[in-house]
């Protein structure tokens, strides 16, 4: 089992893919956008007690602060910058801006397919 933070700014694709996860197994957090993801990461504010998860399933287009800044913020604080991240967008076209980041997992474009968002989180929380 593996402690998933899910972020996304839609509560019915957070409720989703809360399902599918917990139902393979994992413990799942959420997020409603980038400035909760940070915080809840122990980034922003700085909070080294925060329990870190395994895994960012991790939504692009976002008020506030888009996924691509929480991604950043990510690599470049210590004890986050190894958390694999999965990224999805309901735009194909975005993958091109994370190619340099190590951490990026993998893709999902919304809509998406829930046997590969589990395959695809078993395949990343497997490798960690």
């Amino acid at each position: 089992m593996a402690k998933i933070l899910v972020v996304d700014d839609e509560p019915v694709i957070v409720s989703m893919m809360k399902v599918i996860l917990e139902k393979a197994g994992h413990a799942v957090a959420s997020a409603g956008n980038g400035v909760e993801a940070v915080k809840a990461l122990g980034i922003d504010p700085p909070d080294a007690s925060v329990h870190l998860p395994d895994l960012v399933v991790l939504d692009i287009m976002m008020p506030i602060m888009d996924g691509y800044t929480v991604s950043v913020m990510m690599k470049d604080f210590p004890r986050t910058s190894t958390i694999p991240i999965l990224i999805v967008t309901a735009k194909s076209d975005m993958a091109s801006a994370f190619e340099a980041m190590p951490s990026v997992g993998g893709f999902f474009i919304k809509p998406f397919d829930p046997k590969a968002l589990r395959d695809a989180v078993g395949r990343l929380v497997a490798t960690k």
